[in-house]
């Protein structure tokens, strides 16, 4: 049996607008086994927009269609809005970019990750606050009590996206979708979150899409990489042969990328071609 879980192929996302379609992912094709496989590109290449579409998140009058959206055999194209509520969280899950506008302001940590556990593990009030507690520690929350009292406002950036990352994974899904969860953190903090992120996917066997447009932290982090630009993936490599791409939007990243090692006065920029939408 064939490790590939999730299979995408011929992936379109479109917006309609007054004058004409926006083609926000224009056939994206490819596969995900147990493994991490990164997704980059600059924004509005199409990354975000696509880890949505797998989650069936596309806000209307988004329009997704595809040749063909598979997880571990499941045809997604088919799923009614029940159908995906089954899915997200429990098989599915999405760690978004910004804590502090993916937090409901109003209710507790405590009561927004125990939400999850009790709506996607059927579970009493007294169980999920253990559970809640046990996967505050998890993402290494020194205080989880304290943790679970305290309102999103009152929470740093890492440890709201520790909070965020505890809310998707309490129901202990299959395939994670970590959309930039570190942009918004300092490279200290970034690296503790990665770290987390790293120990909870090899312990629990998950499947890890990591979207970034940080080829830096793509490169150490995972270990295939998808390339993205204006919609389309325009090259796929082993995450260590990054240094190595063919085309010639990858390499203008590459080369775009700062370096400690060899330092330069003045970065690469990239110059683009018309042709690599064709």
């Amino acid at each position: 049996m064939s490790d590939e879980a999730l299979i995408v192929e011929n992936l379109n996302v479109t917006f309609p607008g007054r004058t004409s379609v926006t083609h926000a992912v224009r056939d994206a094709s490819f596969t995900l086994g147990r493994e991490r496989l990164g997704i980059v590109g600059e924004s509005g290449s199409g990354k975000s927009t696509t880890g949505r579409a797998l989650l069936g998140l596309v806000p209307r009058p988004g329009l997704v269609t595809a040749k063909r959206m598979e997880y571990e055999g499941r045809d997604l194209r088919a799923n009614t809005e029940r159908d995906w509520q089954n899915l997200r969280g429990r098989r599915m899950s999405m760690v978004m970019q910004d804590p502090k506008f993916s937090l409901n302001p109003v209710k507790t940590v405590g009561d927004q990750i125990g939400e999850t556990a009790r709506l996607h593990l059927r579970t009493n009030a007294a169980d999920a606050k253990r559970r809640t507690l046990a996967m505050l520690e998890a993402v290494r929350i020194r205080e989880p009590e304290l943790v679970h009292r305290l309102y999103p406002h009152q929470l740093s950036g890492g440890m709201g996206q520790r909070v965020m990352i505890a809310m998707m994974l309490i129901a202990e899904p299959d395939l994670l979708i970590a959309d930039e969860p570190t942009s918004a953190l300092d490279v200290t903090v970034q690296n503790e979150v990665l770290r987390i992120l790293d120990d909870l996917v090899r312990e629990r066997g998950m499947r890890l899409i990591f979207i970034s447009h940080n080829l830096t932290v793509v490169a150490s982090f995972c270990d295939r990489v998808l390339i993205m630009y204006g919609g389309r993936i325009v090259e796929e490599c082993a995450a260590r042969d990054l240094q190595n791409a063919k085309h010639p939007y990858t390499r203008a990243l590459v080369a775009a990328t700062p370096s400690l090692d060899t330092p330069r006065a003045e970065l690469a920029t990239v110059t683009r071609d018309p042709t690599w939408l064709q």
